[in-house]
């Protein structure tokens, strides 16, 4: 994870290297070396994550246009430190909390997450509530046809029968520990609150569309409340997307590990221009620092 951006551009190191005197534990290893059962436990994947897209950032001349930034989940941090709003080691250590809470959330209540796909939102709602009191959500509204379902153990297993009465299409475990973005994330909400109460956020240096509201946050106090409720509330990154293509945002950089978001993207609007930048390659495709 992101070790050619390492090994290739001085910036980046100096991130990575930083993330490792921040958390005060060898992260880096873990990102290059493994195991990878370890790397994608979410007290890990979450600052790994972070700290890689937060790397190729830092070897980004970011281009003078930018309208907006956004980052899915645990990205919504990489988008704040991109526009300024937070320092890149509060942002880390606010995100390591994160990943340490939702794993005792996780502990405490074992559950996890489901990829429906083919299959309406509405559809699905209905479907989650049907087996009440089980507690499970619609979490991830990511693109058409594709949403995340998250829940209890119990709830999982009732809520495939109910979703497959209503006709989607394919039903898919994902590898997490956890029901993020559910009311089982409540506590660890609450608790990562008081966290984000104790460092510095600041106006971003453009607007910042958040997860729960997929609306243009442009305060301090907007981007405190979004971080502390954005854990236990579903991530609406269809409708986020739809935003910025509603103020005329045609090209949209995807900046990580992976390329998911632009997958996304796609499926949304096919005619919208997505471009990853998660490696040497892409990085040296679009223009550096």
């Amino acid at each position: 994870m992101a070790r050619d951006v390492y090994e290739a551009f001085p910036r980046a190191r100096d991130v990575i290297h930083q993330a490792d005197a921040v958390l005060g534990r060898g992260l880096s290893q873990l990102m290059f070396e493994g195991p990878e059962d370890e790397l994608t436990a979410t007290v890990n994947a979450q600052p790994a994550i972070f700290t890689a897209s937060v790397a190729i950032l830092s070897c980004l001349d970011i281009p003078s246009d930018v309208a907006f930034a956004a980052g899915h989940s645990v990205g919504e941090y990489a988008a704040l430190v991109a526009a300024e709003a937070l320092h890149c080691d509060d942002a880390l250590r606010l995100v390591d909390e994160r990943g340490r809470l939702m794993h005792e959330a996780g502990t405490e209540t074992p559950g996890g997450m489901l990829a429906v796909l083919g299959l309406d939102e509405e559809s699905i709602e209905d479907a989650c509530a049907s087996v009440a009191p089980l507690v499970v959500c619609a979490a991830n509204f990511n693109a058409p046809g594709q949403t995340i379902v998250s829940g209890e153990e119990a709830a999982l297993q009732a809520v495939s029968a109910a979703l497959k009465e209503r006709g989607a299409k394919r039903i898919l475990r994902l590898n997490v520990s956890a029901a993020f973005h559910s009311p089982i994330m409540a506590c660890a909400a609450e608790e990562l609150r008081q966290a984000i109460d104790r460092v510095r956020v600041r106006a971003p240096k453009w607007p910042i569309i958040g997860n729960v509201s997929a609306r243009p946050l442009t305060t301090e106090t907007a981007i405190r409340e979004e971080l502390a409720h954005q854990i236990a509330a579903p991530v609406r990154w269809e409708a986020s997307i739809r935003a910025m293509l509603a103020a005329g945002v045609n090209r949209f950089l995807e900046i990580g590990p992976d390329r998911v978001l632009t997958g996304m993207l796609k499926r949304i609007d096919p005619g919208a221009q997505g471009v990853n930048i998660g490696d040497v390659a892409s990085l040296r495709q679009v223009c550096l620092a």
